[in-house]
């Protein structure tokens, strides 16, 4: 495959992640609660990944690799816990911006962990991307601010433990096929939710059926094919390029806010989110070939 295959897998990873919390959302409206649609998602999720791993080629694993790969899994499903209880609480448009703050976390991370302080061209990225959060959450609307707490503290940890998940999981047992890494991972994130989330909805077959619906949805666009693309395009790409990449799932979620859930998006908070995606396309034009090759050494290393 030539390189601009393996971004538009990227990207089409990130606009599976934009379709999430308009669906979670009509969710809730229908009446169900979020360990509900949680743990159905979750479960489809890693059910659909799994059928696709059985018909791969099959590779003997090592314990060291499976426990990795179900500990890299645990930040994946800690996100989904964190950024569902958000949306109790906050606008789609609005978590999915506190959940997009993963951007300035990684730079944050990459200098505590990899002791890589970020670059003048980095600081002006984080401070545009700063302000763009600003306008797309509507903070400068009417003079107003409303902002619940507990939704933000939710979509805030989303976005540390995604965080988590990236740097981790993009470290971790490349050697192995996408389909099987992925199975392993979503496995983690699904003992994870499991743990939290008991699904009692699976012994009532009335609420199983009428939840099934948006579980299959949300565990096909959400946990299973998202990973894969990832794994499949990232480490062709670097993590400059698939940062870039990933974050069309602002514009998606937004669009889906404003013409399914009819939530107010302004052009305030459209000029928001475009000033996100010009701070981290800033962030990242200077990385060079070698710049992402080292980036992805230290990541190797450092687990």
């Amino acid at each position: 495959m030539k390189t601009w295959q393996y971004a538009f897998i990227v990207f089409l990873g990130g606009c599976c992640y934009g379709l999430l919390s308009t669906f979670v959302k009509l969710a809730y409206a229908a009446g169900f609660s979020m360990p509900e649609v949680t743990g159905s998602q979750f479960l489809f999720g890693a059910i659909f990944i799994w059928i696709i791993a059985l018909f791969t080629k099959k590779q003997k694993l090592q314990f060291g690799q499976i426990f990795k790969l179900l500990i890299s899994g645990v930040p994946f499903g800690l996100t989904g816990l964190f950024y569902y209880e958000s949306l109790k609480t906050l606008d789609a448009s609005l978590a999915i911006i506190f959940l997009f703050q993963f951007v300035w976390i990684g730079s944050l991370f990459e200098w505590i962990f990899y002791k890589k302080k970020p670059t003048k061209n980095k600081l002006i990225a984080i401070a545009i991307l700063i302000v763009g959060s600003v306008l797309s959450a509507g903070f400068v609307l009417n003079g107003e601010l409303s902002l619940p707490l507990q939704g933000t503290i939710w979509a805030l940890l989303s976005a540390f433990t995604f965080t988590s998940f990236i740097f981790i999981s993009g470290s971790v047992a490349k050697e192995l096929p996408p389909v099987l890494k992925s199975a392993i991972l979503t496995t983690g994130g699904v003992i994870v939710v499991l743990i939290f989330l008991p699904p009692a909805f699976l012994f009532n077959t009335e609420l199983l059926t009428g939840v099934a619906p948006y579980g299959l949805f949300l565990g096909f666009f959400g946990v299973a094919l998202p990973p894969l693309l990832f794994s499949i395009g990232m480490p062709h790409i670097g993590p400059g390029l698939g940062t870039i990449l990933s974050s069309a799932e602002l514009p998606v979620v937004v669009s889906m806010s404003a013409l399914i859930l009819r939530e107010d998006v302004t052009l305030l908070q459209w000029l928001g989110v475009l000033l996100i995606l010009g701070g981290i396309i800033i962030g990242n034009m200077r990385m060079s070939k070698k710049n992402v090759k080292s980036i992805q050494v230290d990541n190797q290393s450092a687990i």
